[in-house]
């Protein structure tokens, strides 16, 4: 599940009451090869370990009433505190949390040390917040608990290590550049009638680029035009923007 210490990059640390729902997923594709390599170390917590008595409980009844049950802090501060006094940020994963995103993945994959902690049933205690860095949501729903969550963030802020995959892989991304991606081809050059564009069978690079940018901008704006507001645009881009949105020749609203 991890490679040596000394030689990892990042070192994620997780809480969770399911450690068990982790050993495929970080056996597996980018993550596996990166933890083998020891680029990165992963060490999971569970969090029965600091159950309260016989049963190891981690739950209780919500005071003021409700239905389901909420995380107890204690058992959390016993699995977290510890990891906050060796350095670690530590991640709560909430639905209330700010959204993750490309930058913010960028930032906590140069943390050096990541504890991600997994909520469940239907929330932890509030004073338990006091004890995170911040919090981070994978999106405008719910699941059952924070694993899935610490997954996705993993597998975001893994493959932008150095030495994970190349850099030219991640830089050219979806939303690296405030941009979604623009279409991709590979073989055959004809498929089901549709063909590939000449332009990227011509060899010419700088007509490549201008290309990939173009259908980049145009991708965007039809379907996360939200993007461009904060996009990283130059006076080019800004005018073919311009040009993609100005009505076809013959248009008319009559």
């Amino acid at each position: 599940m991890s490679g040596p210490r000394e030689a990892a990059w990042l070192r994620i640390d997780v809480v969770t009451l399911f450690p068990e729902l982790f050993d495929v997923p970080l056996r597996t594709s980018v993550i596996g090869r990166a933890l083998e390599r020891g680029i990165v170390d992963v060490t999971l917590h569970d969090l029965r370990e600091h159950g309260l008595g016989r049963h190891r409980s981690v739950d209780d009844y919500p005071y003021g009433g409700g239905a389901g049950m909420i995380m107890r802090p204690e058992p959390l501060h016993a699995a977290i505190e510890p990891l906050r006094q060796a350095g670690a940020q530590v991640v709560l994963l909430d639905p209330a949390g700010e959204r993750l995103t490309d930058p913010l993945a960028r930032d906590l994959a140069s943390s050096g040390r990541l504890a991600l902690v997994c909520g469940r049933y239907e929330g932890i205690d509030e004073r338990v917040r006091s004890l995170v860095d911040r919090e981070v949501s994978i999106g405008d729903y719910v699941l059952t608990g924070g694993e899935l969550p610490a997954l996705v963030l993993i597998d975001a802020v893994v493959r932008l290590v150095p030495g994970v995959i190349e850099a030219e892989s991640h830089e050219s991304d979806s939303f690296a550049d405030g941009l979604l991606e623009g279409p991709q081809y590979t073989r055959p050059e004809t498929f089901m009638g549709l063909a590939v564009p000449p332009v990227l069978l011509s060899g010419h690079h700088g007509e490549v680029a201008r290309w990939r940018r173009r259908e980049a901008l145009r991708r965007t704006l039809r379907r996360r035009p939200d993007l461009l507001v904060d996009a990283d645009l130059t006076d080019d881009d800004r005018s073919e923007i311009a040009r993609l949105m100005a009505p076809e020749e013959g248009d008319s609203d009559s």
